[in-house]
């Protein structure tokens, strides 16, 4: 066998086609003189290469070809490598569909062949081609070598039993012929368990169809009822959907009207920004107008001062000259003199006084401006935080915040006229030191005058010059009573100032004192706001946790309904899939049943006819041994 499949090996090559594993390991593993290659499939390369060593090959008596979906032409090939054969004697074709060509071939092996002595062409359609199979049995009767011949389920028709059975009235060695005839009896009550089998068949298909039309209904029923329930928990969840949409409208309008408010608040804010912007500007022009006035004050005093040097260095070089008597003169003005500079002491004391106050209030003014602002951010970020305020408390603080502001114009109103009170007390007091000024400079005139007079009438007239310094004295003694009083009066005036700056430094406490309880007021609302801006928060954080928690349960329901339809859509497909199948299974069993029944009573009818017909006309049915 190894010779053999080497040369199947080449064979092939030499045909430009790869040799087949499987029948190369059937080779390798067969014995001796048998050649199996039953259930493998062969190409029609390798029935050429297998017809080509056939024709050479002289120790394989058995050759067994069952199965082997062999085509025609691969048919055709073996065959003809067979028909020079002369040593094989055991041929098995069963179930290779052999048809016309097939048919031909094996008529054409029976008449060359002179070795096989068993054919097997069991499940073969040799008798569809009614031609084919005449070929076929005219080879049949002059072969003198077969002895056994298998032709059972070739779909033989009766013209082809007629023409086997004028086959077997000229052949004389074939010995056994199994086909119906021989088993006529089997095929009876083949038949016969054939017909009560396919009656307890139909019953337990009419028990089946039974049993699937009770579970189709309980299918039915059941799907039914689990649409009415989806149907209803689809209601259910669309109700819910529904409220749960309105609730979500009715919280997009609440939080629009919210919206709403926060950009009037918003408004309102930038309104009151714009307003105290104002004032600010207001009180920067007044510090403004209150500095220049500052500085021309303190121009003019050093004007004057500089003025008062300038005379006082006049009058000193003007009394030098003078003589001894006019001392008691001089010390009199200087005496003068250092009053009105307590008085311009006073004065500019009084003037930094006022400075300062005027400071203070700037610095508190400042101080109130940046804790406004400060609110002001804070109320800011806590409603860009928040995002919500609503319209009466955002009203409550524009009222509070323009009252606040009226308020706080009506103050500088207030302070504004009493700063322009003090500006002219202080020029009323300035204009009369200015008038004793003048006075004193005249009578200082007059004396230098009579100084003059007496210098010319030194001699002359030295008790006129007596004289007329005594009433200069005496005059001197009054203009120095009139500056004393004018002296106490600047002072009582002095007093009085010092009394209402007092009264203007305690309403600024006052005031202080009020702004800062308005501070903590704003304080205490924006506290307020922020705690229910809060809570409100809370509160519609609350809900929306709550709605996205419904919306996850509407989310899981209907992904539960879709898992729940698809379930149930599968397992509608899969019930119609199995009664789909079930039918077809039914149908191909009862075409089947019929079919049989049709097929094997017409063979059983035209093989009884041909071997009795056979056996009836045959000559030789006395010296003939049973077939």
């Amino acid at each position: 066998m190894e010779e053999f499949r080497h040369s199947y090996s080449r064979l092939c090559k030499e045909s430009g086609a790869e040799p087949q594993e499987t029948v190369l390991q059937q080779l390798q593993e067969l014995p001796r003189g048998r050649l199996d290659l039953a259930t493998h499939s062969l190409t029609v390369d390798t029935c050429r290469a297998l017809g080509k060593l056939l024709q050479k090959e002289a120790l394989l008596t058995e050759l067994i070809l069952s199965d082997c979906m062999l085509s025609e032409e691969g048919a055709t090939l073996l065959l003809q490598g067979l028909c020079a054969h002369t040593v094989v004697r055991f041929l098995d074709l069963k179930g290779n569909n052999l048809q016309a060509a097939g048919a031909e071939a094996l008529g054409q092996l029976l008449r060359q062949n002179k070795s096989i002595q068993s054919l097997t062409l069991e499940w073969n359609n040799l008798g569809t081609w009614e031609d084919a199979f005449a070929t076929f049995c005219g080879a049949l009767a002059g072969n003198g070598t077969l002895q056994q011949l298998d032709l059972r389920n070739n779909q033989i028709s009766h013209k082809g039993a007629e023409e086997l059975a004028l086959a077997l009235t000229c052949n004389a060695s074939l010995q056994q012929l199994e086909q119906a005839m021989d088993h006529n009896q089997e095929r009876q009550t083949t038949s016969r368990e054939n017909q009560a089998r396919t009656h307890v068949l139909s019953k337990e298909v009419k028990h089946l169809r039974e049993e699937k039309s009770r579970q189709f209904l309980d299918l039915m029923e059941t799907i039914d009822k689990q649409r009415k329930e989806m149907a209803r928990s689809s209601r259910a969840s669309a109700a819910c959907v529904g409220q749960l949409q309105e609730a979500l409208n009715e919280r997009h309008s609440i939080i629009n009207a919210l919206k709403a408010k926060l950009q009037m608040a918003e408004a309102a804010l930038a309104l009151s920004e714009q307003k105290a912007q104002g004032l600010g500007e207001l009180l920067a022009t007044a510090e403004q107008e209150q500095q220049s006035l500052a500085q021309r004050q303190a121009k003019e005093h050093r004007m004057e001062q500089q003025e008062a040097a300038e005379r006082e260095s006049k009058l000193l070089r003007d009394l030098s000259a003078a003589n001894e008597k006019n001392l008691l003169l001089r010390n009199q003005v200087d005496e003068l003199e250092r009053k009105v500079r307590a008085q311009q002491e006073q004065l500019f004391l009084a003037r930094q006084e006022l400075s300062n106050t005027t400071a203070a209030l700037k610095m508190r003014a400042n101080q109130a401006e940046e804790r406004l602002e400060l609110e002001k951010k804070r109320s800011r970020q806590s409603l860009e935080d928040l995002e919500q305020l609503r319209a009466k408390e955002v009203e409550h603080m524009t009222r509070h915040l323009e009252e606040s502001e009226r308020a706080m114009q009506e103050r500088v109103q207030r302070l504004e006229a009493l700063r322009l009170s003090l500006e002219e007390e202080l020029s009323r007091v300035k204009a009369a030191a200015l008038s004793e000024r003048g006075q004193a400079e005249e009578e200082l005139i007059k004396a230098k005058n009579q100084v003059r007079l007496e210098e010319r009438q030194h001699l002359a007239h030295l008790e006129e010059k007596l004289r007329l310094q005594a009433q200069a004295r005496d005059e001197a003694q009054s203009a120095c009573l009139q500056q004393r009083q004018t002296v106490a009066e600047a002072q009582a005036r002095a007093s009085q100032l010092g009394l209402q700056v007092e009264g203007l430094r305690r309403r600024l406490e006052e005031l202080q004192q009020e702004l800062s309880n308005k501070d903590q007021e704003k304080v205490a609302e924006v506290t307020r706001v922020r705690v229910e801006l809060r809570e409100q928060n809370g509160r519609l954080q609350a809900e929306l946790t709550a709605q996205e928690a419904l919306k996850e349960k509407v989310a899981a329901l209907e992904r539960r309904l879709k898992v729940i339809a698809g379930d149930h859509r599968e397992a509608l497909l899969d019930r119609e899939s199995e009664n789909a199948s079930l039918r077809e299974k039914l149908r191909l069993k009862e075409a089947e049943i019929a079919r049989i029944r049709e097929e094997e009573a017409q063979r059983a009818g035209f093989l009884q006819n041909a071997v009795l017909a056979y056996v009836q006309g045959s000559p030789l049915r006395a010296i003939s041994p049973q077939k």
